[in-house]
């Protein structure tokens, strides 16, 4: 492939890591950005031949719109790719979900998408680029997910995000889509709960739970040309967990 620049959001740790890797593995010349992980962008900066750490507060528009302008200088043009992953995540009922907490995981997952691709879009757009823009959602677009109000409702709300984004930015050639992870081992959902991996497994119709790779996969290839009529679209990666029915007991 001809060299291509790509941008993701969230890029140190997890899923947002394991994408670096493998977009630079795919011939692209990658930046990332990161909020507080200092030490692990720059473990992952090192390790990456040609990538680039900035750190970037994803729900902040003056510095998302440095952020872009920046990238575009050290990648020696505008990305053809922005992957929104950036995210956090809090765990409370409903009922004693503080304000606060709805307000930031808000902030930084759905208001730091839009204001991503906004940059995205617009540099895109003003240098003719016929760029792809993923954004990562969740199981947590299609179900409800108990003690994840805040969360679900910025992931559903990216899903509702994208299909607007697609439909106002295709006349410029720009596609978006989004990819919806299941349950997937990072170092954060491994401290999330007490055998996360093995219960989430026993409930995935694959018998397993997915890695940072299984991601990277689907954002591949909606970032190709064997996607280039594709757009608005959700792809959930998730073992089949999301499709299964509440089922009793039969041995199917």
């Amino acid at each position: 492939m001809t060299e291509k620049r790509a941008i993701v959001t969230g890029g140190s740790t997890g899923i947002g890591r394991g994408l670096v890797k493998a977009l630079s593995d795919a011939g692209y010349r990658v930046a990332f950005t990161y909020h507080a992980s200092t030490e692990a962008a720059e473990t992952l900066e090192a390790e990456i031949t040609g990538a680039r750490a900035f750190q970037c507060d994803a729900g902040d528009a003056d510095q998302v719109a440095a952020c872009h302008a920046s990238v575009a200088k050290a990648l020696g043009g505008v990305p053809d790719l922005l992957v929104n992953n950036a995210g956090i995540q809090t765990w409370s009922p409903l009922l004693d979900l503080a304000a606060e907490d709805f307000d930031r995981v808000i902030r930084t997952n759905l208001r730091g998408c839009f204001l991503n691709t906004q940059a995205a879009g617009r540099a895109m757009r003003d240098a003719g680029v016929a760029g792809s823009i993923v954004n990562i959602g969740s199981g947590c677009n299609k179900l409800g997910f108990p003690r994840l109000a805040d969360y679900a409702a910025s992931k559903g709300g990216i899903e509702q995000l994208t299909k607007v984004a697609a439909m106002e930015l295709g006349p410029h050639g720009i596609r978006v889509n989004c990819v919806a992870p299941g349950a997937i081992a990072t170092d954060r959902t491994a401290e999330e709960a007490d055998g996360y991996a093995d219960k989430w497994a026993a409930l995935t119709p694959l018998g397993r739970v997915g890695t940072p790779e299984d991601v990277a996969g689907p954002v591949l290839f909606f970032a190709s040309d064997a996607a280039q009529f594709v757009t608005g679209q959700t792809l959930y990666v998730d073992g089949g967990v999301f499709s299964r029915a509440p089922w009793p007991d039969y041995d199917l």
